[in-house]
């Protein structure tokens, strides 16, 4: 469908792409991964024909469609909401515009002019066309897209300039979903999504009848969606098997390797160099010493990315709280006419850790501010609760960095007694590195700045701490820094975010703030997904109360429709158990098979290999069989997982 073909693009002396080739066809899932500054968004825009390499090319069909999302900077105006989403079709209106124009030269003829036939039977080829572009289901199209996306029935008609830059990136993501290009390259495509609207676009994509490319920090998003995973790193492109969690794994089984052979070629080196200094001043051996020379200048070095993986960081011990960290009584908050919450009342006690989720606008920050006391509430209490010392982190605290200072002085400010090898390796961890930490507070980006404000927040000892979106401008890398600290912190705390995969191992309650109030509900975000499917499943299309508070249906009593749900649950798991086991094993074997196949590329690699014809001929025919192997066992990975699929719709 698509081809990668030799990309080379360098940025400052810095190879970005050395020759990348990769292949995308046609029903591909494909995660793209790397360190911030690999070259993802580039290489998107590569695709999506945006920007050019300095040498190689993209080959695409004659068929294909690229639609590609950036991660912000897409804005509208000027039309209402469902007008704009309406441009996706630019075929429809242009039918329906030439069928319009036709009515109004119709009309404007007498019935027994000789063109009436002619238009007659434009009409009716134009009214074909229609029903070919799927016309008539435009507009359910439109609105199930765009109330999927958050939008409510009562925005459709609002004008687009309302809107903030987020439900603007989520209406031109709308217009690339209604479009349906053959390819799809979203770059952080849940950047400004609400967990519900991600659940949904997770339910979406995975029905997309074509290829998808994404770039996202959300590993639960990835683990999802992807059944491959292209990494870059170091200029070169490396394509995984599976989805996020499976390229973990196999990268660092191929990272061994590579370290071994890096090992193993730098003893060959030093070999040819010792060689080389010894004889280099004897004339009898200056032919061999100048043969070796010219082969180390060959010799192309294998370089390993930097290691990063052994930053850790752990919260300062905080003092002990009493049992109850803070009360909430009868709050309400209000915007002149408009009032986001009332008659809240929430207890948080000491070791809960509670994610705050919710459709944005429900008053998720509003709320967070609040607990937090840099915001007051229109009625109610607030009550913190004994020895409690609190510590918050928001968006707008970037704001309140002193421009003056470099990124280590801001830092300092707030870890007094602290250090300063203790906070570098928190800046390290947090994407500061090297001669990042002199770097002018006043010089950095509005991420950077947000990266900076959770440093220093981190550096103060609390034991209540308040979290509001901390994982925007974070790495995978920086993201399981805070998620190893947050999982050892003994005290309390509340986060406020959408990334499921780094809320799942470390909250144990979910408080959902929405437009009737608040309600606590054990478990993670999960668990909480999971018990809204089943409320929206009991309602049944016409709505209605969940169906604990309804009667039993067909007239079985609660004990037998448990009882019957059991029944099915383990049919279901008896018919998936097989198939999951046989995932397992096509996994194992691919990794194996992959592992291999990177053994021998590097021998291939090897010039000296070539010396000894039979050892060549059957590591080059060894290598063929295993790319065979590796094609079939990918192939029936694919069907297991397809049928997997069929069965969890089902």
């Amino acid at each position: 469908m698509l081809s990668l073909e030799n990309l080379f693009l360098q940025y400052g002396g810095r190879k970005l792409f050395d020759g990348i080739n990769a292949n995308i066809l046609p029903h591909d899932r494909i995660g793209l991964v790397g360190s911030n500054g690999a070259g993802k968004t580039t290489l998107l825009k590569i695709i999506a024909g945006e920007a050019d390499p300095e040498r190689g090319r993209v080959a695409r069909a004659r068929y294909v469609t690229v639609g590609y999302l950036p991660q912000d900077g897409l804005a509208v105006s000027g039309k209402t909401v469902y007008c704009e989403a309406e441009t996706a079709f630019e075929a429809v209106l242009d039918v329906r515009q030439r069928l319009e124009a036709l009515h109004k030269e119709s009309e404007s003829l007498p019935p027994d002019d000789p063109r009436q036939p002619e238009l007659l039977e434009i009409e009716g080829e134009l009214r074909h066309r229609l029903e070919e572009l799927d016309a008539f289901r435009m507009k359910s199209k439109i609105e199930s897209i765009l109330l999927g996306l958050g939008f409510r029935m009562e925005d459709m008609e609002r004008p687009t300039g309302e809107f903030s830059g987020g439900w603007q990136m989520r209406l031109a993501m709308a217009k690339l979903l209604l479009r349906e290009p053959s390819l799809l390259l979203l770059d952080e495509p849940t950047n400004h999504l609400d967990i519900e609207s991600q659940h949904w676009l997770e339910s979406y994509l995975r029905n997309y009848d074509g290829a998808l490319v994404l770039v996202s920090h959300d590993r639960a998003f990835l683990d999802t969606l992807c059944t491959r995973t292209l990494a870059l790193s170091l200029g070169r492109l490396e394509d995984y098997s599976g989805n996020y969690s499976f390229f973990e794994r196999e990268s660092a089984h191929r990272k061994a390797i590579r370290v071994q052979a890096q090992a193993n070629q730098q003893k060959k080196i030093d070999q040819t160099q010792r060689f080389i200094d010894r004889f280099r001043a004897k004339a009898t051996k200056a032919a061999q010493v100048q043969s070796r020379i010219k082969h180390l200048d060959k010799v192309e070095r294998i370089e390993l990315e930097e290691e990063e993986d052994g930053i850790a960081f752990e919260f300062p011990t905080p003092p002990k709280s009493g049992q109850v960290v803070m009360e909430l009584q009868g709050l309400e908050k209000r915007y002149g006419d408009l009032t986001v919450f009332r008659d809240v009342d929430l207890r948080v006690e000491r070791g809960d850790r509670i994610a705050i989720v919710g459709v944005n606008g429900a008053g998720k920050s509003t709320l967070a501010r609040i607990m937090a006391g840099v915001e007051p509430s229109t009625a109610g209490l607030r009550k913190p609760g004994h020895n409690v010392s609190l510590s918050f982190f928001a968006q707008h605290q970037a704001q309140e960095l002193n421009p003056r200072q470099t990124v280590l002085e801001a830092a300092e400010e707030k870890g007094v007694g602290v250090a300063e090898t203790r906070i570098r390796t928190l800046l390290g961890a947090f994407l500061f590195r090297g001669d990042d930490v002199f770097k002018a507070v006043s010089v950095l980006s509005g991420g950077e700045k947000s990266r900076l404000a959770l440093v220093r927040m981190l550096l103060q000892a609390g034991n209540f701490l308040i979290l509001d979106e901390p994982t925007n401008h974070l790495d995978m890398r920086s993201k399981s820094v805070l998620q190893r600290a947050l999982a050892a912190f003994p005290a309390t705390y509340v986060i406020v975010s959408h990334d499921r995969a780094f809320l799942d191992p470390i909250v144990n309650k979910v408080l959902e703030v929405s437009h009737n109030g608040l309600r606590s509900l054990p478990g993670n975000v999960t668990d909480y997904l999971a018990r809204r499917e089943e409320e929206k499943a009991a309602a049944g299309p016409q709505g209605g109360m969940p169906a604990a508070r309804t009667p039993a249906a067909g007239g079985l009593s609660p004990r037998e429709r448990r009882r019957r749900e059991a029944e099915e649950r383990q049919q279901r798991a008896d018919r998936l158990k097989p198939l999951r086991n046989r995932e397992s094993e096509l996994e194992k074997k691919i990794a194996e098979l992959e592992s291999r196949q990177a053994e021998l590329e590097l021998r291939m690699a090897d010039p000296n290999l070539y010396d000894k014809a039979d050892q060549a001929r059957s590591t080059v025919t060894e290598y063929e069989e295993l790319k065979q192997a590796l094609s079939r066992a990918m192939q029936d990975w694919s069907k297991v997982v397809d049928e997997l699929s069929a069965l969890d719709q089902k």
